[in-house]
């Protein structure tokens, strides 16, 4: 029989007989403000609240104590035993991961029978791990390596007196996640993460005992955009980076701390490179934005940045083919295109990926020829005050802000892919809160439940009147929340929709009393938010009406297809600067290679309005330049053409 961790408060492993406690209070359950407990730890008083456990007090006052199961984002298994403290008037040690802690209570986290606990722990659990840390990829990062350590013995006592170590057979659970099953230590963390964070319970045990396994009972994949994530969390090398394998060690990699770029939630990052090569981007902890998760797009996207690069300036001959030029001729080409059209002729167009300072370049260099027509590919509605104030198209109660909310409204959005990182936090908040969603767009699977409400507008004008129960449940809430997804806001409809809402929110903001940010518009992309802010047009449809009259065309990364050769005159001439030779490349006339986010430093402002710099390493690719340095490059060759 395969047991499964449970997404609730108390759930009993059967198999493994070890019990799963949530630290957060589960959905349904009130919490009640009380007293503070005085405890006694190794002889420090510390007031803590109740329900806090002896490993979590240990850590306010800077104890340390060994732990594999244990972490702070998932509920309490209390079942690898490696926390084993000596409590006063006890006769066994006890588990401080599982065990609150109770008025007067004292507490030995280093007495002799602490260690003499763990020491055990530590050698039944090196009796049947692996000799492999010579060729593990954990091996440096490794949580049992350096408690063995730590809190093990200084010798073994094993001897072959029974058939050998126990060995495990590999799982396949996708092309991304290598397993090593032998060296897994049975934590569950992995199990617990995809029930509790991601809302998929494909991970679970099976057996007892040395039998005992972790697997997905029936082989399949481990399908969630948020499979990387069990890579940080499990303690020892039995889940591994499979792309990364054998390619570096940790203590050979410097680590610059950055931003992600892949949506418009901005997560935190850390960039692990040698000697200019990229290696791998892991979470770096941020709690208003993304906690120590990201998603498997943010993880996985290094093999992207270091193949197929655009690595020289090409011009398009007289012939339709693209050839190898230098910079100078380049900037050159560029410069004299720009001198000989008039300001009315010339437009610039930038993707989805481009930094603030890059945009802020671009549209000088526009300005510079008295041409306004500096637009984004994502268009967005200018009715309803548009992109004049910030708030129309800003997460403005934030992403942490749906852990206030108590009734939340989904519109025209499918967070699970276009914010992975928001749409975890919002299970979050329906597994330890009490929130209502609901759905107004397509039904999609969000690992949560959510009421259905409908696919078309009038739908959206019975709950603006009050027309349906839920309309009435949100007209009631404390904290009610309504988030836009930016997709839904295309076309020519789009302001209608958005006025609607934004009338809607005032009368729900006259009955709370409260000065409450309920409308929230969830961006799809990086460069979206910061682009608008800047003074950019929402829309390549403010070229398009006036494409026929377009000679020359700067797309800085606009590889979205908004814009077709058809579109344009067949005498324009299009620069296109990006660093992989994507769609606007079919267009362009002068392809320049541009930085990637991690190659250079660089502001990206995120869906909530939260400027964020990102870092910059030296990449092994060397004839290009960063997309502001380009455009300013240009300006300065303008007035050297004789």
């Amino acid at each position: 029989m395969m047991q499964i961790a449970s997404s609730t408060g108390l759930a009993r492993l059967t198999a493994g007989k070890f019990r799963l406690i949530s630290l957060l209070p589960c959905r349904g359950q009130q919490t009640t403000a009380s007293k503070k407990l005085e405890v006694f730890i190794n002889d420090k008083k510390i007031l803590v609240d109740p329900g806090t456990t002896i490993l979590q007090a240990a850590s306010m006052l800077d104890i340390d104590i060994p732990r594999f199961c244990y972490h702070d984002r998932l509920s309490i298994a209390g079942n690898c035993r490696m926390c084993l403290v000596e409590v006063e008037k006890q006769m066994k040690p006890a588990a401080s991961c599982a065990m609150p802690v109770a008025n007067g209570m004292r507490v030995q986290t280093n007495s002799p029978m602490a260690k003499k606990a763990r020491e055990g722990v530590m050698e039944f659990l090196l009796l049947n791990h692996p000799l492999d840390c010579p060729i593990c990829d954990q091996g440096g990062e490794c949580d049992l390596q350096d408690q063995s350590m730590g809190f093990g013995s200084d010798r073994s006592r094993l001897e072959i007196v029974y058939d050998g170590k126990r060995a495990v057979e590999n799982k396949y659970i996708g092309p991304l996640i290598k397993t090593v099953m032998t060296r897994c230590i049975q934590c569950t963390r992995c199990v617990r993460f995809a029930n509790e964070i991601a809302g998929v319970a494909d991970f679970g045990t099976t057996g007892r005992g040395s039998n005992m396994e972790i697997g997905t009972y029936v082989e399949k994949l481990f399908a969630t955009e948020l499979s990387g994530n069990v890579i940080d969390i499990c303690p020892v090398g039995a889940l591994l980076n499979k792309p990364y394998s054998f390619t570096a060690r940790p203590w050979e990699l410097r680590k610059v701390e950055s931003v992600d770029v892949m949506d418009a939630v901005g997560s935190n990052i850390v960039i692990a490179h040698r000697t200019g090569e990229l290696f791998r981007i892991t979470p770096k902890l941020c709690e208003d934005i993304n906690e120590e998760w990201i998603s498997d797009k943010t993880r996985f996207v290094v093999d992207g940045l270091k193949r197929q690069r655009l690595g020289q300036p090409l011009l398009r001959t007289q012939s339709g083919s693209l050839e190898p030029c230098s910079w100078v001729e380049a900037l050159f080409a560029v410069a004299s295109k720009l001198r000989t059209t008039s300001s009315n002729h010339i437009a610039a167009l930038a993707g989805d990926l481009c930094d603030t300072e890059s945009l802020v370049a671009l549209k000088d260099l526009m300005n510079k020829f008295d041409s306004e027509l500096v637009c984004t590919e994502e268009s967005f509605p200018d009715g309803s005050g548009g992109t004049d104030l910030r708030c129309n198209y800003l997460m403005n109660d934030k992403f942490i802000g749906v852990e206030k909310a108590d009734v939340l409204l989904l519109v025209g959005t499918n967070p699970r892919f276009e914010a992975a990182i928001f749409n975890a936090r919002i299970r979050k908040s329906f597994r330890h809160t009490d929130i209502e969603i609901g759905v107004i767009g397509e039904e999609v699977d969000l690992k949560y439940d959510y009421e259905y409400l409908g696919n078309n507008g009038k739908i959206l004008d019975d709950i603006i009147n009050g027309k349906t129960e839920f309309a009435k449940r949100l007209q009631k809430a404390k904290r009610p929340m309504i988030v836009i997804g930016s997709g839904a806001l295309q076309g020519k409809h789009g302001a209608a929709l958005l006025g609607k809402i934004q009338l809607f929110a005032e009368k729900l903001r006259s009955k709370t009393g409260k000065t409450v940010k309920i409308v929230n518009i969830l961006q799809r992309h990086a460069s979206q938010v910061g682009a608008l802010d800047v003074g950019y047009k929402a829309g390549a449809e403010w070229i398009l009406n006036s494409a026929k009259d377009i000679k020359f065309l700067y797309m800085l990364g606009a590889d979205g297809g908004r814009i077709k050769k058809n579109d344009l005159v067949s005498d324009a001439f299009v620069v296109y600067q990006g660093h992989h030779g994507d769609i606007g490349v079919e267009l362009a006339n002068l392809i320049l290679p541009g930085a990637a986010y991690t190659e250079k430093d660089a502001t990206y402002v995120n869906a909530e309005g939260r400027a964020q710099r990102v870092g910059n390493f030296n990449h092994f690719w060397s004839n290009f330049m960063k997309r502001d340095e380009v455009t300013h490059l240009v300006g300065i060759s303008i007035p050297l053409i004789n």
